[in-house]
């Protein structure tokens, strides 16, 4: 099989596990391979790493088992080689290798490359509309170790630490639940919560998973959506006010993150700049909120220009102007609109 050394081989590596031993980083290696490689009898996550992409570079930390559809092993890939490999209607191709889907199983407690991050568990390389999609199975309680220095920092407070673990882990088998006949449970980005493999763990993030392993928030019996954002903008929203659906745990309260570095924001637009943003209108002459939350979020905002009036709604419009938050006041300038916010995130 056709093969590449990685350009990062296994430096990248040998970084992401420093952590764990200070100046004796090689005597943490050994150890990471030989404590933390075998992994625990606990749930796996399927997570979308790669989604519905022409092709896809992969590889393992040690050797790795190659398996066909039926569980079968048909090859070995070498360790800290890459591989790439491409969808090719119902199938997926890695090399010679073809089957309707193919799993890269490392040995000794090794570690898939994906795309450009390494990662715990394995690969699922499935046939998708468009290609390709790239699953990396793995622990829950490994896939929490990167989540958490992902969406927040390694180095923050404990207990900051461990409540945004209990709310994760609460999210992903929640996800992992409603997930039906998808090939995944869910992805990597914002659009979940981010994941990005060994890049992001750290000692804080380890320590707070551990100290939580097992705890989830629950409404009458049953894991919730435990969705959460950077800064709420001093009140949460009612979901149903956010996205479809209703649930009756997630109501809006007042919030304290007055101190957030992402509590305010504002945000200066040309007319020229508007048009090229919010196609259809021409010139931006007003922007005037139709519909707005309880809280202030923009539901509605009706976008009137020189060539026509458009109704847009607040995610729509965050999305185009690049936004923190939907909830904002609209001024205009001698040259265009100031949008001052507060918040960050769906709220």
């Amino acid at each position: 099989m056709a093969s590449r050394r990685f350009p990062v081989s296994l430096v990248s590596l040998l970084k992401q596990v420093i952590w764990l031993g200070g100046r004796h980083w090689w005597l943490s290696f050994l150890l990471w391979l030989v404590l933390v490689g075998p992994a625990q009898a606990a749930m796996e996550l399927r997570v979308a790493i790669k989604e519905g992409v022409s092709r896809v570079q992969l590889g393992s930390s040690t050797k790795a088992i190659v398996r066909d559809a039926t569980g079968q092993e048909i090859a070995q890939l070498e360790a800290l080689n890459g591989f790439s490999a491409h969808g090719g209607g119902s199938s997926v191709e890695l090399g010679k290798l073809r089957s309707s889907q193919l799993s890269i199983e490392p040995t000794d407690g090794g570690f898939v490359w994906i795309g450009d991050r390494w990662y715990r568990g394995r690969t699922l390389l499935v046939p998708t509309s468009g290609g390709l999609t790239a699953v990396n199975i793995v622990n829950l309680e490994q896939y929490l170790y990167s989540v958490l220095g992902a969406e927040m920092s390694a180095d923050w407070p404990q207990e900051a630490l461990k409540a945004q673990a209990v709310a994760a882990r609460s999210y992903a088998l929640y996800k992992r639940a409603t997930a039906g006949n998808k090939v995944y449970d869910l992805g990597d980005t914002t659009k979940w919560q981010v994941y990005k493999g060994l890049e992001t763990e750290g000692q804080g993030t380890h320590l707070a998973v551990d100290a939580t392993a097992g705890q989830v928030m629950t409404y009458g019996g049953q894991i919730i959506l435990a969705v959460f954002h950077a800064s709420s903008g001093g009140h949460t929203e009612n979901v149903e006010n956010v996205w479809t659906g209703s649930y009756p745990y997630l109501r809006g309260v007042a919030d304290y993150d007055m101190g957030s570095p992402g509590f305010e924001w504002t945000k200066n637009f040309s007319r020229s700049e508007l048009s090229r943003r919010i196609s259809g209108v021409g010139s931006v002459i007003s922007m005037t909120p139709e519909h707005t939350t309880p809280s202030g979020r923009i539901v509605t905002m009706i976008v009137k220009g020189d060539r026509a009036t458009r109704r847009i709604s607040g995610n729509d419009l965050r999305s185009a102007l690049g936004l923190r938050s939907t909830l904002f006041v609209v001024n205009p300038t001698d040259n265009g609109f100031q949008l001052h916010g507060r918040g960050y995130g769906h709220g």
